[in-house]
């Protein structure tokens, strides 16, 4: 299953996420302070999960943080997990 990653953001929060019949299935939520984007919530709809959609709103977050020059701290779980699996992210975590 593929869904476009929508991205939205304001001056300290920003969200990742993915519609389906336009019902958000897959979200990422972060906030953003001194160069820092904390990831602090990944949630995708249970009749989603096991799709890999959660792994692409990180994957998603990490390409950002590093076209953007930020540093990301994966305070969320899952995402802490994602990025303990990509030693290659080590670049962009705090």
């Amino acid at each position: 299953m593929d869904f476009p990653i929508q991205h939205k953001q304001n001056d300290k929060r920003g969200i990742f996420y993915m519609k389906k019949d336009g019902n958000t299935v897959a979200e990422l939520t972060y906030t953003l302070e001194n160069q820092i984007m904390t990831i602090d919530h990944t949630e995708v709809n249970p009749s989603m999960e096991g799709n890999g959609l959660g792994s692409k709103l990180i994957e998603a977050s990490y390409t950002f943080a590093k076209a953007e020059n930020l540093k990301i701290n994966p305070l969320c779980p899952f995402a802490e997990v994602v990025f303990d699996r990509h030693s290659d992210w080590s670049d962009t975590r705090v």
